[in-house]
């Protein structure tokens, strides 16, 4: 045994290593499985955090995943011990999936804090199960790794390849502009999702994926092996064995968690034109570990970044091209000749530095993965919007955005919520053109509750008839990685809280300069505290159960949308139990 090994007391020990009645009582419980005694002696157990639900069809192959881990742990001289956790899928969850971020997240702490292992694997894919198993382990602080069920296969349409998310906005679109039948829609229907996996685009699942794998959380390539490629399950049994090398070496999340590691990752979101959302799960992750981030962070080291990776609803190819033009390791190599990776020396999951990870990773495709001074987009980071409209802030993409819309002026068309927004955009008498900009309220955190991704907003159908492509859209509300369009969101505070949005009337002027950071609504101080108190006279039903509590303790979104009692390390120790 080594000298490490020695000097590691198994925190399983205190559950299964005592030789009295809360010994023979774990131990013998635990035997109902078919379990022999010698696995309980000295042997790491690993907890194997599964979002398996064929309701989250993102994650429903995990079955299969945490097999190929088990090899590993098993391998590697650990015990694997799988476990469920809430699976808050993106597709089917409503009214969102980030409703729930924080439930599951609160699920995975109590579980792994709870329970008898000494390190956790997290099976992540869908878009919030990547935060919220993050947020959750981090909040106990054992040695972690992160393995990603991986993006589906290209989708296909007449010969060619669409991508999930993306193709459905850009149909709809079409579908109501007159360019397709609705016949020609819905049979994109099954050749958009043609495997198991992930969205295969550069949505808010691949992001956080590969916000993960910049992390350090997991093994290099992690982030774009598809998931029916073999080596997704090689990757899932070494992290099975990396996990067990993580014990003895003592490697715990906030080892790997560092301030540097976070910068890395806001630099890499720029790279590969990610998704906004990464801006709110990083946020809440960093609280979670106690990394200090803020929203100007974005702008301090995510501005000057090209996005060199070409893929959908940015660019032109999709997550298998990515995998094989050489992944999120080649960007991370690219990013690292060019200085332009903040902290090289930022470690990782497997005991090496990021740089050290991909100093010779190969790169394939040129096209795919663009040389830096043959960039998709010059400045691809997220550009932070401040001004009497989001003094505590907005985000734009500026990737996703139109450049002749990022300094823009035009009169507001404005919708309460969601519901008014359907009900008013449709109707062939709305005062709009092309230069209007359309603001929705009360999607925020509070609002919906939880935030919904409808922020993409779709045009007007008369202004799509005309073959207007790109409007400024400004809410509170999410956007989904997958969708497009010079789209502000996050506005913060939301209007439901009192923020300065819920002041906006038909017709006000609004100014939008991203070279600026500027997004101001032109009217004066005395009128808008006039209207947000005229606004604050109006009281919202309460809502039951967990929506309540959702509400009553949501932080804004410039914050993480955590929980505000949730934020913080709380650590692994945990009263002992005596039967």
């Amino acid at each position: 045994m080594s000298e490490t090994k020695k000097t590691i007391k198994l925190r399983s020990a205190e559950w299964f290593g005592t030789q009295d009645k809360n010994g023979f009582m774990y131990r013998s419980w635990m035997k109902n499985q078919g379990i022999p005694d010698h696995e309980f002696r000295g042997k790491p157990i690993i907890g194997i955090c599964n979002t398996w639900s064929e309701l989250t069809p993102c994650n429903a192959h995990f079955r299969q995943l945490a097999e190929h881990v088990k090899k590993g742990i098993l391998e590697a001289g650990g015990y694997p011990v799988e476990f469920p956790v809430f699976s808050n899928g993106e597709s089917n969850l409503r009214p969102t999936a980030m409703l729930t971020r924080n439930l599951a997240s609160m699920d995975v702490e109590e579980s792994i804090r709870g329970n008898p292992m000494d390190a956790v694997v997290l099976l992540v894919g869908c878009d919030k199960t990547t935060p919220a198993l993050l947020m959750g382990a981090a909040s106990v602080d054992l040695p972690t790794i992160v393995v990603t069920g991986g993006p589906m296969l290209n989708g296909k349409l007449n010969g060619k390849d669409i991508g999930s998310g993306t193709a459905v906005w850009q149909l709809h679109e079409q579908v109501k502009a007159g360019e397709i039948t609705m016949h020609q829609f819905m049979s994109a229907e099954a050749g958009m999702s043609r495997s198991a996996g992930t969205c295969n685009t550069m949505g808010t699942a691949s992001t956080m994926a590969c916000m993960a794998e910049s992390l350090g959380t997991s093994l290099p390539h992690n982030a774009a092996i598809p998931a029916v490629d073999a080596r997704r399950y090689v990757l899932a049994h070494m992290s099975g064995i990396r996990i067990v090398e993580m014990v003895w070496e003592d490697l715990r999340l906030s080892k790997v968690l560092k301030r540097e590691n976070f910068e890395n990752a806001i630099r890499v979101n720029a790279a590969i034109g990610g998704s906004t959302n990464a801006v709110i799960h990083l946020k809440a992750i960093a609280g979670r570990i106690g990394v200090p981030l803020e929203l100007e962070d974005w702008t301090k080291v995510g501005k000057g970044m090209p996005t060199i990776v070409d893929l959908m609803p940015s660019g032109r190819y999709l997550m298998e091209e990515f995998y094989y033009a050489g992944g999120l390791p080649g960007v991370i190599r690219r990013m690292g000749e060019a200085n332009l990776l903040p902290h090289p020396d930022a470690l990782t999951v497997n005991g090496k530095t990021i740089g050290e990870n991909c100093a010779e990773a190969p790169i394939y495709n040129d096209e795919v993965i663009r040389k830096i001074d043959n960039p998709l987009i010059a400045d691809g980071g997220i550009c932070i919007l401040r001004g009497n409209l989001a003094p505590r802030g907005a985000v734009l993409k500026p990737s996703a955005a139109s450049p002749h819309l990022m300094q823009h002026r035009g009169k507001a068309v404005v919708f309460e919520n969601f519901d008014h927004y359907k009900e008013r955009i449709i109707d062939p008498d709305l005062d709009v053109d092309e230069n209007s900009i359309l603001v929705m309220k009360n999607c925020g955190p509070k609002g919906y509750p939880g935030m919904a991704e409808v922020g993409n907003m779709g045009l007007p159908p008369k202004l799509l008839a005309k073959g207007i492509k790109d409007m400024v859209r400004i809410s509170d509300a999410r956007m989904s990685g997958t969708a497009y369009g010079t789209v502000v969101l996050h506005v913060a505070p939301e209007a439901m809280a009192g923020g300065p949005l819920g002041a906006v009337k038909d017709g006000d002027w609004i100014e939008l300069d991203c070279a600026n950071n500027k997004l101001q609504l032109e009217i004066s101080d005395e009128e808008m505290k006039a209207r947000l108190a005229a606004r604050a006279a109006q009281q919202e039903p309460p809502k039951s159960g967990y929506q309540q509590l959702y509400i009553d303790h949501v932080l804004q979104a410039d914050e993480g949308c955590d929980f505000d009692f949730l934020v913080g390390c709380r650590g692994s120790a945990v009263p002992r139990h005596s039967h």
